[in-house]
């Protein structure tokens, strides 16, 4: 009897290994959606969503994972979209949360950056990319190769304490000409220095909202005291022959309001009165949360401040709260005064100064 039922023994196994194949390919397929896709753009997400019913469920994973955090994880707290305008879940950008020099050559240049879920896999990958993004600080060193500037204290004092214990040096120099300066990366001081107030992240809940005129716009989601730091204007550092090659594209994109560029023009008058630094940050493709902040006539609720940390070269430029803002307030600063173009973009911002034109200059 038993040799009797082997055929059928045979071809039960055989469909139970048939069935096991199965499986294990069903699951590699996932594991390799799961790695592919975070990489993709929201078009061709959603191409790939219309080929099947698994991927179309994994592209709408990702794509909820994508409206719950504009950071990728990377802010000391997420930073959500909220759409209630049309059906547009989120803005696809690349992340950055400092200024990065980009290659020579644009090809060169990572298009695409992991932006996925929330756990710590995919979290892992997407700063594994923004290492790969960033820089360190442009730093003054001497013939050693060990920097020029920084401090060797283990606790850093704005003002001496007496007994012959000093200030730290880094605090001094240059707040008369509208600069704050901070430790860096050559000194001795830890990251919890106090003097490090703008190099440690967002520290305040944050969100991204967007409405029918002005489109996406940044906006507090808790209460936030008049002086908080908020958070550093970061995006690609250009020169200024690229940064006017990029500014004709965008004035020739304008007219669509998907295509917004934010490309900010930077001047830092130095000590001497007679000459300028010029920095052109462009957060229009790279960037961070930033690139979301509106204009307001009356200069909203935010100030700017220029950073510069020890030994390094250029300045960041920061914002601050400038007033006490209430959470479910915009945020807002004020883009400039000039207004190059009489037939430039509308302002929507609302305030009772609005000129009506958004502010622009020839870069």
């Amino acid at each position: 009897m038993a040799f009797s039922n082997a055929p059928t023994e045979l071809i039960n196994c055989h469909k139970r290994t048939i069935e096991v194949d199965e499986e294990q390919k069903q699951n590699q397929f996932l594991q390799w959606a799961r790695l592919i896709l975070p990489w993709l753009t929201p078009g061709e997400l959603a191409n790939v969503s219309l080929t099947c019913r698994t991927l179309s469920q994994i592209s709408k994973s990702i794509t909820l994972s994508r409206s719950l955090d504009a950071s990728r994880s990377v802010e000391n707290f997420p930073i959500p979209f909220h759409n209630a305008a049309d059906k547009t879940p989120y803005a696809y950008f690349i992340y950055t949360p400092s200024q990065i020099i980009p290659p020579p050559c644009p090809a060169q240049f990572p298009p695409r950056q992991f932006w996925a879920s929330t756990n710590a896999a995919a979290d892992a990958e997407s700063n594994s990319s923004l290492s790969r993004l960033g820089f360190d600080s442009v730093s003054l060193v001497c013939e050693s190769d060990e920097s020029e500037s920084g401090c060797d204290c283990e606790e850093c004092f704005e003002v001496g304490l007496g007994d012959g214990v000093f200030g730290c040096p880094c605090f001094s120099g240059l707040e008369d000409v509208g600069i704050v300066s901070e430790c860096g990366p050559s000194c001795g001081c830890g990251s919890e220095c106090g003097n490090r107030l703008t190099q440690r992240g967002i520290s305040v809940r944050l969100k991204i909202v967007r409405s029918v005129n002005k489109g996406w716009g940044l906006y507090a989601d808790q209460f936030i005291k008049q002086g908080q730091f908020i958070c550093e204007y970061a995006g690609e550092l250009l020169t200024t022959k690229e940064a006017r090659r990029r500014q004709q594209i965008y004035d020739g994109l304008a007219s669509s309001p998907r295509n917004s560029s934010a490309l900010l023009v930077i001047r830092e008058h130095l000590p001497s009165g007679k000459a300028c630094l010029r920095m052109n940050i462009d957060a229009t493709r790279i960037g961070n949360i930033a690139r979301f902040i509106n204009h307001s006539c009356d200069g909203g609720n935010l100030s700017t401040t220029l950073v510069r940390s020890s030994g390094s070269i250029l300045p960041r430029l920061c914002f601050f709260a400038s007033k006490d803002i209430k959470e479910g307030e915009e945020l807002a600063f004020s883009y400039g005064e000039i207004r190059a173009r009489p037939r430039g973009l509308p302002c929507y911002c609302g305030s009772t100064s609005c000129f009506g034109i958004l502010p622009s200059e020839n870069t």
